[in-house]
C-alpha cells in the first residue's frame, strides 16, 4: 500500500512540477497573461507562484515535508481559481465554459491538497517519504 500512496502523490504532483517549470521557462508569456487578468505585480506573482508550484509539487512527490508542500499548493490554487478563472465575468459561452472548468479544477485540486495537508500533519501514513511532517497537529 505504501507504493500506491507514493505513486498517487507523484501523479498528483506532476501537474504542479510541470506548471512550476513553465512559470520560469515561459516567464514573459505568463507575465503577459497575468497582466491581462489584472494580477497585481504580474511578473513577481508569476515567479512567486512558480516557486510555490515547484516546491510544493516536489515536496509532495518526494515526501519531503509533504504537508508543507500540500499547503503551498492549496495557498496557490485557491486565489488562482478566483483571479485567473473568473468564469462569471466571461460573456463568450466557450470562454465561460473553459474558465468554469478551470475554476472548479483548481478548487478540487486545492481540496485534495488540503486533505493531504491535514492527513499528513495529523500523522496518517502517506507512503514512502524522506522526512516526516513539517506540522504536527
Amino acid at each position: 500500500m505504501n507504493a500506491v500512496l507514493a505513486i498517487g502523490r507523484i501523479l498528483f504532483a506532476l501537474i504542479f512540477v510541470s506548471s512550476g517549470i513553465n512559470h520560469f521557462v515561459k516567464l514573459e508569456a505568463m507575465t503577459g497573461y497575468a497582466k491581462y487578468k489584472k494580477v497585481p505585480a504580474a511578473k513577481f506573482s508569476v515567479l512567486l507562484s512558480g516557486v510555490m508550484l515547484l516546491l510544493g509539487g516536489i515536496y509532495v512527490a518526494l515526501g519531503i515535508y509533504a504537508d508543507l508542500g500540500a499547503l503551498l499548493l492549496a495557498i496557490f490554487l485557491i486565489p488562482t481559481a478566483f483571479l485567473m478563472h473568473a468564469f462569471w465575468k466571461e460573456t463568450d459561452p466557450t470562454a465561460k465554459m473553459n474558465e468554469n472548468i478551470a475554476f472548479f479544477k483548481d478548487l478540487a485540486l486545492a481540496g485534495a491538497a488540503l486533505i493531504l495537508f491535514a492527513m499528513i500533519g495529523s500523522g496518517a501514513d502517506f507512503g514512502w517519504h524522506i522526512t516526516s511532517a513539517f506540522f504536527n497537529f
